[in-house]
């Protein structure tokens, strides 16, 4: 759906602790609009590759999706997208995955090559 949240069957899933460009959502790179969004979106496309996911869900949001922490084999989906640079720590909903954040951005990696606003100040300010 986008660098946060997958379908698996029927079910919209939300990844836990993490926050990702939405989909429209521009950044900037080199003085230029760049879809970091976009690229957030197919990051993660590229993390599940078609293999199956393995969720744990430990919660359900207001729009009633899934809440969970994702796997391909034994690869946490959140902590990569965080520490890959394609999403942030939520930490208004957690204390998790704040390291591989530091990591991301010390390292300049995905969005933090460039400038953002912060995911939910983009949604808040666009609904």
């Amino acid at each position: 759906v986008d660098g946060d949240t997958i379908h698996i069957d029927q079910h919209k899933i939300r990844l836990y602790g993490i926050d990702a460009p939405e989909k429209n959502q521009k950044c900037i790179y080199n003085n230029k609009d760049w879809e970091c969004g976009i690229y957030s979106t197919n990051a993660l496309i590229k993390l599940i590759n078609n293999n199956e996911v393995k969720c744990q869900s430990n919660d359900i949001d207001r729009y009633k999706r899934l809440i969970a922490i994702c796997f391909v084999e034994k690869s946490e989906i959140n902590k990569l997208m965080v520490k890959n640079g394609w999403a942030l720590a939520y930490r208004y909903y957690s204390r998790a995955y704040i390291d591989e954040e530091f990591i991301a951005k010390k390292n300049k990696l995905g969005i933090w090559k460039g400038q953002f606003e912060e995911p939910y100040k983009f949604r808040k300010k666009n609904k």
